[in-house]
């Protein structure tokens, strides 16, 4: 099968198999695509062959995007040109922050100091451009209150950014694969993206929204109206899977992170006595797009800057203890979902087990004990622990997990007790392991041991991203170099105010990635990465014009 390529006919189209396109209009939709968006006659698409040498003319993209998800897409929407302005009327809540505002009234919040704004403010994220975009968004939120946006919205098209994104499934990322019974832990107005309220999004749709809090389904139809109804679908293309994003090659210059890439026009290609001149290119990307019939179509293609926004829910978290990979241990939610709706619990006189303390797993008692399946809830801490994720939820806007959190407190195992009909819980208990008469062997604090049989074993306990496409799977950027990248733990070394990984120049992240869980914080690093690239291109437009004029190159 071959690879997409830009040196042999324009082989190298991203291909939509959302409809039943020939070959020929995949290519020219594409070429047109590209056409448009960098304003040149392409004649050469940004993707390779395996046997491509350092010296062909290529092009190289300005940026791609790894994740569909609400990072991805927010980013997206920065990059085309979308700038938020202090609202004409709008006063926020904080005056040192409105006062800021107010002098800088002219500027859009991406070209004003980043830094200089999120001095002083407080939030619930460790990242302070995150902490400002939120309050410019959602002013005292976290002090209960409603008030309104203090931005408003243009489109700059000369702010365009010419970029792809790329992702597994449709616009949206994991949010299309949650379990759709459960509702969002934030409200659905924390949940919705720059220029497009939730609730106006709902009353399009004519869809009755009951509660501030709305099912995951609703927020992934959310989003994949979004980047429809803001013009971003040309960026985007699904059944993406990245293999491998490499430098393609590295010189001295690269230690110096304020070195600008030269804009290489065709003209320059070529040298006095015929050879070509090699162009630095920052990042290989690639990968495979996967068809309707199940095919691959490999692909590989050029980026001066990859942002890497995929969340972390590719891999769920695990025990690590003997008999975990039988078939009766689950670790996702939608796999105990489609468990119970196709009636494989149904009449089964053992209970479930459910291993973890989040919400993840509370979501998992609630599906059980609304379906009549008894349950034993196995997690390591204290009841009484102050960090567990119940004692920070207000009692009367999450009375549902407010109930489970009674139920492991009031409904515990002891030594001398049997186990409760319904539901009961194993505070401060391991699982040593599972054995194939779907057994589980648990350990308690004091070193007692105990073996329960279960039906189906569910093990929730959280889940971390997967970047084995990066070197080292990305152990080498995160804050604890040569460890995994976790969210709370090990989350990716940024600089602050540009979301640019401190351990390598180009290469940026934002959402979970960096510990931004919640999607009130992750449009905080859409704001601090269009802001850098902004700046670049800005710069490498005055190196262009200070010279011998641009070319046919990537602007």
């Amino acid at each position: 099968m071959p690879v997409w390529c830009c040196r042999c006919s324009l082989a190298g189209h991203f291909r939509s198999y959302s409809s039943p396109e020939t070959e020929g209009q995949l290519l020219n939709s594409f070429v047109q695509y590209f056409g448009d968006s960098l304003g040149k006659k392409i004649k050469r698409m940004p993707l390779i062959e395996e046997t491509v040498l350092p010296g062909d003319s290529l092009l190289t993209l300005p940026v791609v995007i790894i994740g569909n998800g609400p990072s991805g897409i927010c980013l997206s929407y920065l990059l085309s040109g979308y700038r938020p302005y202090l609202s004409p009327e709008a006063i926020h809540p904080n005056p040192i922050l409105h006062t800021k505002l107010e002098a800088a009234r002219h500027l859009s919040i991406v070209d004003q100091d980043l830094e200089y704004l999120s001095e002083g403010l407080e939030g619930r994220s460790s990242n302070p451009v995150a902490v400002l975009f939120d309050t410019l968004l959602h002013p005292d939120a976290d002090f209960g209150y409603d008030y309104p946006p203090v931005l408003h919205w243009k489109l700059e098209q000369h702010n365009y950014i010419p970029h792809i994104v790329l992702g597994k499934g449709p616009p949206g990322g994991a949010w299309h694969s949650m379990e759709g019974s459960m509702l969002t832990i934030s409200f659905g107005d924390w949940m919705e993206l720059p220029g497009l309220t939730f609730k106006e999004w709902a009353a399009s749709k004519r869809r009755n929204i009951k509660s501030d809090r709305v099912m995951p389904e609703e927020i992934a139809r959310y989003y994949k109206h979004y980047v429809k109804v803001m013009g971003l679908q040309k960026n985007f293309r699904d059944n993406v899977y990245i293999t491998s994003v490499s430098r393609l090659y590295r010189g001295k210059d690269d230690e110096d992170r304020g070195q600008i890439n030269e804009n290489i026009s065709t003209q320059h290609l070529e040298m006095e006595d015929g050879q070509k001149s090699l162009i630095k290119r920052n990042w290989e990307v690639r990968g495979y797009q996967r068809a309707t019939d199940g095919s691959h179509v490999p692909f590989c293609l050029f980026a001066e800057n990859v942002a890497l926004a995929t969340g972390t829910f590719d891999s769920p978290g695990r025990l690590q203890v003997e008999g975990e990979d039988f078939p009766f241990v689950l670790h996702s939610m939608s796999d105990f979902g489609a468990a119970i709706s196709k009636g494989k619990l149904r009449g089964k006189a053992d209970p479930v087990l459910i291993v973890g303390a989040g919400l993840t797993a509370a979501d998992a008692v609630l599906c059980a004990y609304n379906n009549n399946i008894p349950v034993i809830h196995v997690f390591r801490r204290r009841v009484t622990d102050t960090s567990l994720i119940f004692k920070q939820l207000p009692k009367k806007l999450y009375p549902e997990y407010h109930k489970v959190y009674h139920m492991m407190c009031t409904q515990s195992h002891t030594v001398d007790s049997n186990l409760h009909s319904a539901y009961t819980s194993f505070p401060e208990h391991n699982v040593l392991s599972f054995k194939p008469e779907m057994k589980c062997v648990l350990q308690s604090a004091s070193g007692l041991k105990k073996i329960l049989k279960f039906s189906v074993a569910l093990v929730l306990i959280g889940s971390h991203p997967n970047l084995f496409f990066l070197k080292d799977q990305g152990h080498s950027i995160g804050h604890h170099s040569n460890q995994p990248i976790t969210c709370k733990g090990n989350p990716i070394e940024i600089d602050p105010y540009t979301y640019e990984c401190t351990k390598e120049a180009n290469l940026f992240a934002l959402g979970p990635l960096v510990g931004d869980n919640f999607v009130r914080f992750l449009k905080g690093g859409a704001l601090g990465i269009a802001r850098c690239l902004a700046i670049r291109q800005k710069k490498k437009h005055e190196l262009i014009e200070s010279g011998d004029g641009g070319g046919d190159g990537v602007p």
